[in-house]
């Protein structure tokens, strides 16, 4: 099978060089001429992932023919460019395995929409779960979810190429928890990086963890994810670890904004793209619309539009008294 990385940032590379660890041939899609030539010389990708030693069974291309070409796509453009890069491919792989985390603003879209839409020809499945890309990239171990909308026959396929001996992926059948866990957390860890830039403690960012994952399974319930999946690698799984470090650029965006710097000039100054941003008014547009109470994503909207850190957080606190498990919120 010919796999291939449609996105060369830093998770996209991390992939690449993770499915090239065994020697397997890898072709990745680089949006800049540059950067893919600078990978295919340098053996770097100094921009998105500066400490890699790139596999020489990598090869960069700008040319999203080429990829169409391929058995298998792993697609790791950003969430909000993932509909235009798959609008502009001239055809499509059977498989297209969907790695980024995100809802598509404007329509609410999940990714696997957005895919279905491009190319409903290809088999959709969706990886995610609790992955740094520098860890992968080293070689780290990591375990993550591979949903199938193909079932166990796509898993079949596709999972012996892209399971290697530190990234162990685990069979699923549903898409759409696979998706909102990635999209929910993304966003869950900029409010746990305000709490850390607030100061305010562990205990407060455990309780805003756990609050928070309840926030994230009832929308995932309402939206036809089952539960088992959103207590999994891609959902609680990916929020602990996005929500504890730094080397989340959600939580380090969040962080900064605890730390009292401005929304606006964040946004504007990361060349690297924190998803929960994007994510943050789409997805409490939709729990409106769904009649899901989701205070903590709501409060991160605020802060985003620019929202005092320390009034958002006093309004989370002065909120009604109630059960923990009423469903409500």
């Amino acid at each position: 099978m010919k796999v291939g990385v449609l996105g060369a940032g830093a998770w996209g590379t991390a992939l690449a060089q993770m499915v090239a660890s065994d020697g397997s041939e890898v072709l990745l899609w680089a949006r800049e001429a540059q950067l893919a030539e600078e990978i295919n010389t340098q053996r770097r990708n100094s921009a998105y992932l500066p400490d890699a030693k790139l596999a020489v069974s990598i090869r960069a291309t700008d040319d999203l023919g080429e990829m169409a070409q391929l058995d298998a796509m792993l697609v790791v453009t950003p969430a909000q460019h993932m509909g235009g890069v798959l609008e502009a491919m001239p055809a499509f792989p059977r498989d297209l395995i969907l790695c980024s985390k995100g809802i598509e603003a404007g329509t609410g879209r999940l990714m696997n929409h957005v895919a279905r839409d491009n190319a409903p020809e290809s088999d959709i499945s969706v990886l995610s779960g609790p992955t740094f890309a520098h860890e992968v990239a080293a070689g780290l171990p990591a375990a993550v979810t591979l949903a199938c909308s193909g079932g166990e026959e796509q898993w079949d396929r596709i999972a012996p190429h892209i399971a290697r001996p530190a990234f162990r992926p685990y069979y699923s059948d549903d898409v759409t928890g696979a998706e909102i866990g990635g999209a929910v957390k993304n966003v869950l860890a900029i409010a746990c990086g305000v709490v850390d830039g607030l100061q305010l403690g562990q205990n407060a960012r455990a309780a805003l963890i756990a609050r928070g994952y309840a926030e994230m399974l009832r929308f995932g319930e309402a939206l036809g994810a089952r539960a088992e999946t959103l207590t999994g690698l891609c959902g609680l799984g990916d929020l602990v670890l996005t929500c504890s470090s730094t080397s989340s650029r959600n939580f380090s965006l969040g962080k900064a904004l605890g730390e009292g710097q401005s929304a606006e000039a964040l946004m504007a100054d990361r060349r690297t793209v924190a998803e929960g941003a994007h994510t943050a008014p789409v997805l409490v547009e939709l729990a409106a619309r769904h009649g899901i109470a989701m205070p903590i994503v709501a409060a991160v909207y605020d802060l985003l539009k620019g929202d005092d850190p320390s009034q958002v957080v006093k309004g989370i606190l002065a909120r009604p008294l109630k059960a923990e498990q009423e469903s409500a919120g």
